[in-house]
């Protein structure tokens, strides 16, 4: 698989479609890092187990597990704008309504209709992006998008940690913030031209049929594993680790939390430039050791700071791993049926995002954290390892 060529890495900040997806994409974190700080006080406020806590971080993501393939051809079928503006406002009603403090057993529903929105932002912003822009630009621009999204990340677990010493439930008004964004959306996004798939019975056998099992490997299970010990190691074991073993509040875990997002912020923005001498398994594949790296110093760490100091190696893993996933995944196939290529690639994701936490808290139980977070590091090396292997 050879490097890209493209005329220019420069970004279009003027363009409409790209103001759209970037504020899509900055409140996108809400759904995972506005909350992860407050786990424990989610957990003491409901009398729940940590297991039973994790259940606010995997029920938003398990609905993009199945939904994905058919949000994709939605998006295929009905156009981009249709699906990213209907997305946005289920999204931003269902997380507002939790901040009335209703019952466990609705806030895990409303959880999951967020999720089926989710599934929608995802798809569409990612697909948005790979029909506008092309070659190494796209890469760039999937790198920019990331950044956002690490910059998302790396604010709103302050913000969340604030808010929840408030009350738990507080963090949920910040959903309603997605409404502007859908009016914005409505009045300058167009839609894209290009030709779509309409045969709904054929179409993911399609998109399957277009990709190659090294290529399957390579983007899909790296989005799955990518995201699962995201996930699972750093939004949902860490946060459980810093307070047990250091007693520190919600905002300081959101605090730490962030020092790796901001190693993502920077590690995502040199996507274009590092695609235009790369490839992009090569690149995923030093992300995993950077996150293996990072996930080997909180488990050698004996104080917040040096946990701190960890996570820029996962920060800066992420931050190089899922714009060259997108961008390698938006190349496999033709444009009618790019959104639902990069569908399955939600799936994948979703699948790591609603394993992860049930897993590590599951697992903690018997193992302890520090255990799993080594074994997490391992993981992450050898998968990078295997890619490297098939590129």
């Amino acid at each position: 698989m050879s490097t890209k060529n493209s005329l220019t890495t420069s970004i279009p900040w003027r363009s409409s479609t790209l103001q759209v997806v970037l504020l899509t994409t900055f409140i996108a974190p809400f759904s995972i890092a506005l909350i992860s700080p407050g786990l424990p006080v989610f957990r003491d406020a409901f009398s729940l187990t940590d297991p039973a806590a994790s259940l606010l971080l995997s029920t938003i993501v398990i609905p993009g597990i199945f939904l994905s393939p058919l949000v994709g051809l939605l998006t295929d079928r009905v156009g981009r704008r249709r699906v990213l503006l209907s997305s946005l406002v289920l999204w931003s009603l269902a997380g507002g309504f939790i901040a009335l403090a209703p019952p466990f057993w609705l806030v895990l529903t409303l959880r999951l209709v967020q999720g089926i929105a989710l599934a929608g932002l995802g798809i569409t912003t990612i697909t948005l992006i790979s029909d506008v822009f092309e070659g190494v630009q796209r890469n760039a621009v999937f790198g920019v998008n990331t950044a956002i999204l690490s910059m998302g990340a790396a604010a709103f677990p302050v913000v969340g940690g604030a808010l929840v010493a408030v009350s738990w439930n507080a963090p949920f008004a910040m959903f309603l913030l997605g409404l502007p964004v859908a009016l914005f959306a409505l009045i300058v996004l167009d839609e894209p031209s290009g030709k779509r798939e309409t045969q709904s019975s054929l179409y993911v056998r399609r998109v399957i049929s277009a990709l190659s099992a090294r290529e399957a490997i390579i983007f899909y299970g790296s989005a799955l594993i990518i995201d699962l010990l995201l996930f699972g190691a750093v939004f949902t074991a860490l946060p459980f680790l810093l307070k047990a073993n250091f007693g520190l509040s919600a905002i300081l875990i959101g605090l730490v939390l962030t020092m790796g997002e901001v190693a993502s912020i920077v590690a995502a923005t040199q996507n274009g430039r590092l695609s235009q001498h790369s490839t992009d398994p090569r690149i995923i594949a030093v992300g995993f050791v950077a996150t293996a790296l990072g996930l080997g110093g909180v488990w050698f760490a004996t104080s917040p700071v040096l946990i701190a100091i960890s996570t820029v190696g996962f920060g800066a893993g992420w931050g190089l791993t899922l714009p060259s996933i997108d961008a390698g995944v938006s190349d496999l196939v033709r444009t009618e049926y790019r959104a639902g290529a990069l569908s399955l690639r939600g799936s994948a994701s979703s699948i790591g995002r609603a394993g992860g936490p049930i897993a590590f808290t599951t697992l903690s139980l018997q193992f302890g954290y520090r255990s799993l977070l080594l074994s997490a590091g391992i993981i992450a090396l050898g998968f990078g390892v295997l890619v490297f292997a098939l590129e």
